[in-house]
């Protein structure tokens, strides 16, 4: 009989503290969607930052590239040979008004026309257009001196989904979406719940603490999965996004990257008194991770010497795996390195987190 009550009683106590854990799930749920700026934030900005993006790097024929030759002796001619191509929009100007436009950017290159066929190009190597423009004219003028190609060549322009810059971009914005949800979700959370002494509340209660970190974990997992969905259906329906990979893939890999990122905000979180402070930690860490970890291009433009430590962030990480699956259908098992990026990164911020956490 005695053990049957005893029995009875853990039962109870189990779910009395299922029930609690509910409830702080559930407070946790209201306290997110009560906040207009998490909205926002958390939904509507990527979408806005997809389609600005989208629609300023969308499929389009290519820049008619404005040309400014020199007046003077031969002016006339070059302008008429660089004219002829379709794709310059050719100007001629005085000297000084050349170079002023040169300098503002209004045009990409100027001609200056010499005695004989010969020409001087002005144009900033660092400029991609002005570059391109110098190949356009040099090719026009070249060939209206006599030369001719000996290779015949043919082009056929590539347009399709998987390889467009809104396939790049949208799992990045995924990542980004993830690493700001875990650093403000949790790392903000906590610290504006000790400004307000509601921690040291919850502290008096009887309420496990273990169980208060776990539902600020599982509410971030939850959100993980509307995010996620969300932008996928967007991207499909607005830029007929390509989802190659497995969506049990897709969201396994979100749910481990909120994880990863609530460790993280647990662990800025975990000290901090004033909302200054994690701010300050938080853009700290998030924004080199924005700008190196490949959201909005690739993290190959850096130097190779950097290579490694870039590829050892957890952003890098999720967004490579993220591309991976979803624009060449991998599967979870070939992401097994990025993976265990991203496990690392979440244990050891998360342990190191739980023991400098105070709450008050």
């Amino acid at each position: 009989m005695s053990e049957q009550i005893r029995d009875g009683a853990r039962t109870s106590a189990g779910r009395a503290r299922l029930r609690a854990f509910g409830a702080l799930c559930h407070a946790r749920f209201r306290e997110f969607y009560r906040e207009s700026e998490v909205i926002f934030w958390g939904f509507v900005f990527p979408i806005l930052l997809a389609v600005g993006l989208g629609i300023a790097f969308r499929n389009r024929p290519a820049d008619v590239l404005p040309v400014a030759v020199v007046a003077g002796p031969g002016a006339d001619i070059l302008s008429s040979i660089l004219g002829s191509s379709p794709l310059l929009r050719v100007t001629v100007m005085p000297e000084a008004d050349a170079a002023r436009a040169l300098r503002a950017g209004k045009v990409a290159l100027g001609v200056v026309p010499r005695p004989g066929p010969a020409a001087i190009y002005r144009f900033d190597p660092s400029r991609s257009e002005s570059e391109l423009a110098r190949g356009r004219a040099d090719e026009a003028l070249q060939r209206a001196a006599g030369r001719e190609s000996s290779l015949k060549v043919r082009d056929e322009p590539v347009s399709e989904p998987g390889s467009r810059y809104i396939d790049f971009l949208i799992p990045g914005i995924l990542g980004m979406n993830l690493l700001s949800g875990g650093m403000w979700g949790v790392g903000f959370s906590l610290v504006d719940m000790r400004l307000r002494k509601l921690l040291k509340r919850l502290m008096a209660t009887p309420m496990y603490r273990g169980d208060f970190m776990l539902s600020i974990m599982m509410t971030r997992v939850a959100f993980m999965f509307i995010e996620v969905s969300f932008m996928l259906a967007f991207g499909r329906i607005a830029f007929g996004l390509p989802v190659r990979g497995s969506l049990a893939s897709i969201y396994a890999l979100g749910a481990l990257g909120s994880l990863c990122f609530g460790g993280l905000g647990l662990l800025l979180g975990s000290r901090a008194t004033r909302v200054e402070a994690v701010m300050g930690l938080m853009n700290a860490v998030s924004m080199p991770m924005f700008i190196v970890s490949g959201v909005f291009f690739s993290a190959e433009r850096f130097p190779a010497v950097l290579q490694p430590l870039i590829r050892l962030l957890p952003l890098t990480a999720l967004i490579d795996a993220f591309r991976a699956v979803i624009l060449e259908g991998a599967t979870l098992a070939s992401q097994a390195g990025r993976v265990g990026i991203l496990a690392a990164w979440g244990l050891v911020c998360f342990v190191v987190g739980l023991r400098l956490f105070r709450w008050s």
